[in-house]
C-alpha cells in the first residue's frame, strides 16, 4: 500500500472526492463502497469507518456483491504473472509469499484456482495478508467442499478482513 497516512479527523474533514479518491480502492474496484460510506462521518475510529465500510457492502444488492467478489484477482494468477495486480493486492500477496512460489506451487495454485472458479463462478478470496501459500492451498482445499451460499459469504467476509488491513495501514 502506499505511504501515506491519514489521521481520523483528516478523513473526517475530506470532502467527497477527495475521500473516494484516497478509499475508493479499499474494496477491490469497487469505489461504490466508498461513497456509500461517506455520508456516515465522523468516524470515531478506524474500526467504525470499516463498519460503516462493511455495511455498505454487506446491504448492497446480492449481484453488486458479486462484482466486488469477481473485482478480486485469482491468488497467484495470470494477472500476477503479469504485473497486473493493483497496488495493495500486489503488496498482500507478496506478503503470503505468493510471488514466491516454485513452478510445482504455481501449477498446483492454478489447479486450485481453475476448480474453484468452474464451482462457484468467482475467484477464491481469502485474506493473502493474515495466511501464506500452504494455508490459502489447505484454505482452498476446504473451502471447495462448501455450498455455494456459503461460499459466497465467506467471500464477503474475507473481504471484510483484506479491507480493515488496507484501512489499518492508511488511517492512524
Amino acid at each position: 500500500m502506499a505511504n501515506v497516512c491519514y489521521k481520523l479527523d483528516d478523513v473526517n474533514n475530506m470532502d467527497h472526492e477527495s475521500f473516494i479518491l484516497h478509499f475508493g480502492s479499499i474494496y477491490e474496484h469497487s469505489p461504490w463502497v466508498a461513497q456509500g460510506a461517506w455520508s456516515c462521518r465522523p468516524f470515531g475510529s478506524v474500526d467504525v469507518l470499516h463498519a460503516a465500510m462493511d455495511s455498505v457492502m454487506f446491504a448492497a444488492p446480492s449481484a453488486k456483491q458479486m462484482e466486488l467478489i469477481r473485482a478480486h484477482p485469482e491468488l497467484a494468477g495470470r494477472l500476477a504473472r503479469l504485473d497486473q495486480l493493483t497496488e495493495a493486492s500486489r503488496s498482500e500477496q507478496s506478503e503470503a509469499g505468493l510471488d514466491r512460489l516454485n513452478e510445482d506451487q504455481i501449477a498446483k495454485m492454478n489447479h486450485l484456482n481453475a476448480e474453484y472458479l468452474n464451482k462457484f463462478r468467482f475467484p477464491f478470496i481469502i485474506c493473502a495478508r493474515l495466511n501464506d501459500a500452504d494455508s490459502i492451498v489447505s484454505a482452498m482445499r476446504t473451502r471447495l467442499r462448501n455450498d455455494p451460499i456459503g461460499e459466497f459469504q465467506t467471500a464477503l467476509g474475507e473481504i471484510s478482513k483484506i479491507a480493515r488491513l488496507r484501512l489499518a495501514d492508511l488511517v492512524r
